[in-house]
């Protein structure tokens, strides 16, 4: 037998379960979730079929997980996630449960242990609604992988102080001719980061920084129901006329939720939801995002005094957290009739710093 522990470093062991676990939950497969003695079968709740459904009952003792945001909007207000028992594995009934704007719940809540709440982390790093079927197991179970609830807990922090960069080269950009991009290897979920740096900024002093989260409604096709596209390219020409920068481009799409999530949200923002009560509806807080990857990201740049490019006083927040001297500078894109009210709700409901005016024919 070969040995090759020699190949993985400390502490590794621990990241590869939780990143194999994202992958088996992506995929639509189920995963076990240890803590201490207990262990449990987590399937995501969104990828059941007839098939699972059936393979799950023959199991019995399966509960629904929800978050809190979930919940309240079923009706039960709570400080934490809850369980709900399944008799049964009907689809019908989950699919409303977790899904739809006007379900109400229809079961007992319970209070779940530290390795089903676990078990949302683990979701919520997969990019998949916040809701699993869980069953405790009392033997084991041939073939699944294997995640501990500590190393879900621990995984961020692990990989922040893992990310590396990877590579760099110059890349011109239209009002940015003179750029480079970096990659950094080491991102949550398997996925790398990237920073475009404008220019020749000094190092020295306050250097121009955006943190930007991929947008790939707007800033790839345009979309006019965020300002993302437009606060992307005048934050890179800026820089270009202004001594230069540093544009962090985070994989975080739609607050952290994922390209299908951001997606679904779209769908209930067109039944007239604002943009927060459609990810409330999905089960998900205010903001997932996190931005421990961005002040590492400007450390391995030799940046540690930053010119904050924002509206969002959270990443402000979290950069001086991190240790970074910040100022903040404004910025805020083109205000458009598709996009008002969802600027006027980041104002008032997250506190951004945007000076809208918005009309009653844009109000709900």
């Amino acid at each position: 037998m070969y040995d090759i522990s020699g190949l993985f470093p400390a502490n590794e062991s621990s990241t590869v379960s939780v990143e194999r676990g994202v992958a088996e939950l992506r995929a639509g497969r189920p995963v076990v979730l240890a803590e201490g003695a207990q262990k449990f079968l987590v399937y995501p709740a969104e990828q059941l079929d007839e098939h699972a459904a059936d393979v799950l009952d023959r199991i019995g003792g399966a509960r629904l997980i929800l978050t809190m945001q979930r919940l309240g909007r079923l009706g039960v207000e709570r400080d934490g996630p809850g369980l709900i028992a399944l008799q049964k594995i009907d689809i019908e009934r989950i699919t409303a449960l977790i899904l739809d704007e006007d379900a109400r719940i229809d079961a007992p809540v319970s209070n779940p242990v530290p390795a089903e709440e676990a078990a949302l982390d683990l979701l919520r790093l997969a990019h998949l609604l916040p809701a699993a079927i869980l069953i405790k197991l009392d033997a084991p179970v041939a073939g699944l992988n294997e995640v501990a609830g500590a190393d879900i807990r621990a995984f961020r922090a692990r990989k922040i102080t893992s990310l590396r960069l990877i590579g760099r080269a110059p890349v011109p950009l239209e009002g940015a001719p003179n750029s480079e991009i970096a990659v950094f290897r080491g991102g949550e979920g398997l996925r790398d980061q990237a920073a475009v740096i404008v220019g020749d900024p000094d190092l020295s002093g306050p250097v121009h920084v955006r943190l930007h989260s991929a947008c790939l409604t707007g800033d790839l096709f345009g979309s006019l129901k965020c300002d993302c596209g437009d606060q992307l390219r005048h934050t890179a020409k800026f820089m270009a006329e202004n001594g230069g920068g540093v544009i962090l481009y985070l994989d975080q799409e739609g607050r952290g939720n994922g390209l299908a999530n951001k997606v679904r949200a779209y769908g209930l923002q067109a039944k007239g939801h604002d943009t927060y009560d459609a990810d409330e509806i999905l089960g998900f807080g205010l903001d997932q995002r996190r931005f421990g990857y961005a002040a590492r990201m400007l450390d391995l740049l030799g940046v540690t005094r930053v010119r904050l490019m924002t509206n969002n006083p959270k990443k402000i927040e979290a950069l001086r957290a991190a240790g970074l001297e910040v100022s903040d500078q404004r910025i805020q894109g083109r205000p458009t009739p598709e996009n008002i009210h969802y600027l006027a709700t980041k104002r008032d409901r997250a506190g951004h710093f945007l000076d809208v005016d918005v009309p009653p024919s844009a109000e709900n």
